[in-house]
């Protein structure tokens, strides 16, 4: 992003910002762009998260679905106030997740954490919801924005399943707010989320085409034990 609070440029320095910007639907962005979803991303998933999406359809939370299943969502499906799961990371406080991790797949718990301290990594700690605002929090620094739906694009991984990228553009605000921002939450349809990746900056193109960071957010209301909880528990 190029106008985020100075604090949000240090984690997504490397990221997709600096790449050149590629047809939002092309098959190239697609199939290239996002091996991580596809394979590291979605092993956190498929394994560590494998249960029913809230429609009760477990292909679709692995990506396996039609065009006519997709379905426009409202800002309100995120409403609410979040975390970054990325200080507890920090912390240790999912350690017991990397050990969890560890005992089912081909990475060591360190090798784990490493892994999902780049994907995790962002000086975003809270992010709020509220009506069609959302206000980004770095500490006690926050900036603020109005948000209207952009649609939503569907991208197709190498290993054949796909994925669901809802987006909101930013139509006044803070200037340091970021144009921009895109959920992955696994759903294709109106549904209430329990969790979900976000990526924003100024480049709707260039954020399709993120493949190692994207920040994670849990409920507000959580306590460290009980999102580590819940990701032993898929």
């Amino acid at each position: 992003m190029t106008r985020i609070h100075t604090a949000f440029l240090s984690a997504l320095a490397a990221t997709s910002l600096a790449a050149t910007a590629l047809p939002a639907l092309a098959d190239h962005a697609k199939d290239k762009a996002h091996d991580h979803e596809a394979h590291d991303h979605d092993h956190d998933h498929s394994h560590d998260h494998d249960h029913k999406n809230d429609h009760g359809d477990d292909d679709i939370y692995k990506g396996y679905f039609d065009d006519a299943q997709i379905k426009p969502r409202p800002l309100a499906d995120w409403e609410g106030d979040w975390q970054s799961v990325y200080p507890l990371l920090q912390s240790g406080d999912l350690d017991a997740v990397m050990a969890h991790k560890a005992a089912k797949g081909d990475k060591t718990a360190e090798e784990y954490k490493a892994y999902y301290a780049t994907g995790y990594a962002t000086d975003v700690d809270r992010i709020v919801f509220s009506g069609d605002t959302a206000t980004f929090y770095t500490g006690e620094t926050s900036v603020q924005g109005r948000y209207e739906s952009d649609g939503f694009e569907v991208l197709t991984y190498e290993k054949g399943n796909r994925g669901v990228r809802y987006i909101f553009e930013k139509v006044s605000g803070d200037a340091e707010a970021p144009m921009f921002f895109q959920f992955s939450d696994h759903k294709i349809a109106p549904a209430k989320a329990d969790h979900y990746h976000l990526y924003w900056g100024d480049d709707r193109a260039a954020l399709l085409k993120e493949v190692t960071n994207w920040p994670t957010y849990y409920p507000a209301a959580l306590s460290p034990a009980d999102i580590s909880a819940e990701m032993q528990a898929h």
